[in-house]
């Protein structure tokens, strides 16, 4: 039974930092992703990483704000959030794919329930 369960979101104010976390349980994978979705709009790619943790990949959005990093022996991959704009208020998803560094949604097949962020002015 595949598991994916973030935790780590919550109520900021801008410029404030957090760091999201998300469990794997059931499945080696070779790429975890992190997605976001605000209100009225798409679920959009935000970062993903390998499982070597040797490449990753980012958004344009989020880039030299947000580090994506992982602890296999953890089975843990982890979203460090700084800098935060109001305009990253949204829900965030973990998921996971067998394909290298995808940044599709459609090619992610797990998906975990999502953990809300919510940034202040």
């Amino acid at each position: 039974q595949v598991q994916l369960v973030e935790s780590g979101g919550g109520l900021v104010q801008a410029g404030d930092s957090l760091r999201l976390s998300c469990a794997v349980s059931g499945r080696t994978f070779g790429t975890m992703g992190w997605f976001r979705q605000a209100p009225g709009k798409e679920r959009e790619f935000v970062a993903a990483i390998n499982w070597g943790g040797t490449s990753t990949v980012s958004a344009g959005s989020v880039k030299g704000r947000f580090t994506i990093s992982r602890d296999n022996s953890k089975n843990t991959v982890y979203l460090q959030m700084n800098s935060l704009e109001p305009e990253d208020t949204a829900i965030y998803y973990c998921a996971a794919t067998y394909s290298n560094l995808a940044t599709a949604r459609e090619l992610y097949g797990y998906w975990g329930q999502g953990t809300q962020v919510t940034v202040s002015s």
